[in-house]
């Protein structure tokens, strides 16, 4: 049991794991990333973390081999290496190793790297009494700056935003649009309950097109639940009867509180609690 990584299949302890300092990753944050947890040992939608990695890495024009095979290969040795209960996994495709300049063309890679640790799952009074969130004064980047579809190792915008939140006692920021819409969370995607009706910004917003968010619509339609992808106000997430983030790592936290208000009641919502509820049981069935 512990942390390790895999260097382009090769497999040690993670603090004796290395990538050369010439790498674009390292030097330019010229790279793509997916990250997973495991259920009952089994990574949660491989295929669909894998299919999105893809079409970040050709945006960037990162070459990744044909077919998941050799990626779920890698993904299967590093967990059994590990053999940690539960693990989260971090997936990353760097450009590979060059010169320090952009001259891409003398780039050797690309450099592929995983890392599996014990997965540390959040409090259980995060999903029972909720969690303080702020509207952030850091606006997610613009489309036509850095995609925010694009799930790049450029992080600095969520940082900003997560620093930000921290300094202020809440737990994740919502970041919003050039538009000053609601987009999404640093590390999530943001979901609002209104009068019965599951709202969410549509990816047209300019957010990341979550795995879990995606699976979080699908259940929701399946719970005969109305589902609707459309502009949000900050008016609009204040107003709310519920609302609630959604990631891999923090699968669905309700909101308690946003810039200190409290959100609806203040607590878990029934529609919140349901989903999260339909959410892990789905997730234990979906695990490879």
């Amino acid at each position: 049991m512990g942390f390790f990584a895999s260097v382009n299949g090769e497999i040690t302890p993670a603090e004796l794991s290395r990538v050369s300092v010439l790498d674009n990753g390292f030097l330019f944050g010229d790279g793509v990333y997916e990250t997973l947890r495991t259920y009952g040992g089994r990574p949660f939608h491989l295929d669909r973390h894998l299919e999105r990695l893809r079409r970040s890495a050709r945006r960037l024009a990162i070459p990744l081999p044909d077919g998941d095979g050799g990626l779920t290969h890698d993904v299967d040795a590093l967990l059994r290496r590990a053999a940690n209960s539960e693990s989260y996994l971090r997936i990353i495709v760097t450009r590979g190793a060059g010169d320090a300049s952009y001259r891409f063309d003398r780039v050797k890679g690309p450099t592929l790297v995983m890392l599996a640790k014990p997965y540390e799952p959040l409090p259980d009074r995060y999903y029972t009494e909720g969690v303080p969130v702020i509207v952030s004064s850091v606006r997610r980047n613009h489309p036509r700056a850095l995609d925010p579809a694009i799930k790049s190792c450029n992080l600095i915008n969520n940082i900003l935003a997560t620093q930000e939140a921290q300094a202020k006692g809440a737990m994740e920021p919502v970041l919003l649009n050039e538009t000053g819409e609601v987009a999404e969370g640093a590390g999530s995607n943001v979901f609002l309950v209104k009068d019965g009706a599951l709202v969410t910004p549509p990816l047209e917003a300019g957010i990341l097109p979550g795995i879990t968010r995606q699976v979080v619509v699908e259940l929701a339609k399946g719970l005969e639940i109305t589902v609707r992808e459309e502009p949000v106000a900050v008016k609009d997430l204040l107003a709310a009867d519920e609302a609630f983030i959604t990631s891999t790592l923090k699968e669905i936290v309700p909101m308690a509180t946003v810039d200190g208000a409290p959100l609806g009641r203040g607590r878990p919502g029934p529609i919140t609690l349901r989903l999260l509820e339909a959410f892990r049981a789905y997730a234990r069935r979906h695990s490879r």
